[in-house]
């Protein structure tokens, strides 16, 4: 599946499911606090923070898909297509860091 499969499969279950879209504002707010929650797994799993006896269920794949619905979401009540905007930044990247990164001595 694609970026814009997945972006119309979001459009499709706010639709069927959740009435309408929230305003970019809540939206925005509820994807920092999605963020938030990756972040929290992160570091209490992979850093150096101890993992609480009730984060030890969390499941990243779940947070991470939260991410991404939230981000799915936006995209569409913007107009953003994002399979275009990341494919096009990917150029960009690849163009940008491709030496910077292969020169980097710190990733040797």
């Amino acid at each position: 599946m694609g970026l814009k499969e997945a972006q119309g499969d979001v459009d499709r279950w706010i639709k069927d499911h959740g009435v309408r879209y929230f305003n970019e504002l809540t939206n925005m707010a509820q994807l920092t606090e999605e963020v938030g929650e990756v972040a929290r797994i992160i570091a209490r799993r992979y850093g150096e923070q101890s993992e609480k006896e009730s984060d030890k269920d969390k499941d990243l794949g779940e947070e991470l898909a939260d991410v991404m619905f939230v981000v799915m979401c936006l995209a569409n009540q913007t107009g953003v297509d994002l399979e275009t905007a990341f494919y096009k930044k990917l150029d960009y990247k690849t163009e940008r860091d491709h030496n910077r990164h292969h020169n980097n001595d710190k990733l040797k």
